[in-house]
């Protein structure tokens, strides 16, 4: 593995697409840490002191890298724009224009992508109106203690820290299609790596603050063995053979090829617990309007607490439904047999149009139930963690930031092993 790492630096064009990506992550890094003109830093740091981070504030923040705490240039991270993406994704099920943009090839997906764009940036200029007026009355992220977190309250300044977040935002969009276009993987997706994998010192560092070396050493020999898991389902898939048949065009043979179909047991990745974080969040944040009424005080008691029994089962039972919600929108056997009909494509043992439907939906919904068990496990680890070893936040080997990082890892570790292939040297999983 070393020697092939030593051979892709040794490669001229992908040892400069390997120090790009590497620039463009100091650079986000660097934007993460230096604070939005207007904010006091001081009170910030004081404020956030022993912050909870349950509820969608907390996954904004991860995906932020921990800049949101800090109100930096970029606190909004990249979530506005995971937002605006599911959003156009699910939008193109239901509005016909989108469905036909998606079907027009290169030029549609490029006009969807400049939509996603629009609506990542007037979300980030909600977010970002929202999270000032918060700091300014001194109620960002339910903290009242510590009143406003600004130099003043002139109106100038939050108009230069919305400004200045929202521009943050574009400017991390801008970053992430540089590396797409200039570097190695996906470019949203590496940012999301960057800033997910940034808090793992910290945490790890403050479990051994904590709990000593020994719960140190239990920690990280259970995350080896929870990252070995995750990889192994992330790689599981149910292939289901294809045979095309043979077509004379001319006096030439067409078809004849056998392929298949890969159907993943994790279809949904990571936006299920994506979708059930957020949903989770709503009634607590409906509470704070009437904190003293008797349906607030069960939702503080029952649903704020991540280490809750009442919260721990809705959280599963939500990220299960979502699992099927989000693999039927974005899979669509109807649509795959039809496609395989008309290149007259057929699976084995099964007649081509209906009963091919009926097979792929069959087969589809008995492998996304392990996958739907699998993603609501995961995302509960932290959650039992913070019962059984009272590692409180700090618990990194699980839920969004686990599958996030193995994911991601994944895919650009395969990106380069392909390019190392094309040069004849040998794989990082040789």
């Amino acid at each position: 593995m070393l020697s092939a790492f030593v051979n892709a630096f040794r490669t001229p064009d992908l040892r400069r697409k390997l120090l790009f990506v590497l620039l463009v992550i100091v650079l986000f890094r660097l934007g993460s840490t230096v604070p939005t003109p207007g904010v006091d830093y001081v009170k910030v740091h004081d404020a956030t002191e022993g912050l909870s981070k349950n509820g969608i504030y907390g996954l904004i923040n991860l995906f932020s890298g921990g800049a949101l705490l800090k109100l930096t240039v970029f606190a909004l991270g990249i979530m506005p724009y995971i937002t605006a993406s599911i959003i156009l994704q699910l939008l193109t099920v239901v509005i016909p224009r989108l469905e036909a943009l998606k079907k027009e090839g290169q030029s549609g997906v490029a006009k969807i992508t400049q939509y996603t764009r629009y609506l990542t940036l007037g979300l980030a200029i909600l977010q970002s109106t929202g999270i000032v007026a918060l700091a300014r009355t001194g109620q960002l992220l339910g903290n009242t203690s510590g009143g406003s977190l600004l130099v003043n309250d002139k109106i100038s300044t939050m108009l230069i820290m919305v400004i200045t977040m929202t521009a943050g935002t574009a400017m991390i969009m801008w970053l992430g299609e540089l590396i797409t276009e200039h570097g190695i993987g996906n470019g949203m997706s590496i940012m999301i790596f960057t800033s997910v994998i940034s808090a793992f010192p910290g945490a790890l560092w403050g479990i051994k603050n904590e709990h000593g070396w020994d719960v140190f050493a239990i920690v990280v020999g259970i995350g080896l063995v929870i990252i070995a898991a995750v990889v192994f389902v992330e790689q599981a898939q149910r292939r289901i053979p294809v045979q095309y048949a043979r077509r004379m065009v001319g006096r030439k043979m067409f078809g004849g090829t056998s392929t298949y179909i890969p159907l993943k047991v994790n279809q949904a990745g990571v936006i299920p617990v994506i979708f059930a974080s957020s949903l989770l969040y709503l009634p607590a944040l409906a509470s704070q309007f009437n904190p003293n009424s008797s349906w607030s005080i069960w939702v503080s008691g029952h649903l704020v607490r991540g280490d809750h029994p009442y919260y721990m089962l809705l959280y599963f039972a939500l990220i299960v439904f979502f699992t099927y919600f989000y693999v039927a929108i974005t899979f669509n056997p109807e649509e795959v047999a039809d496609n395989m009909k008309k290149f007259g494509g057929f699976v084995p043992g099964i007649r081509a149009g209906k009963p091919t439907q009926d097979y792929l939906a069959y087969v589809l919904s008995r492998i996304t139930f392990p996958g739907s068990i699998y993603l609501g496990i995961i995302a509960l680890t932290p959650l039992i963690a913070l019962v059984l070893v009272n590692a409180n936040q700090n618990f990194p080997f699980g839920g969004t930031s686990l599958l996030i990082m193995v994911g991601v890892g994944l895919d650009t570790v395969k990106q380069i092993e392909s390019q190392l292939q094309q040069r004849h040297y040998e794989g990082f999983l040789r």
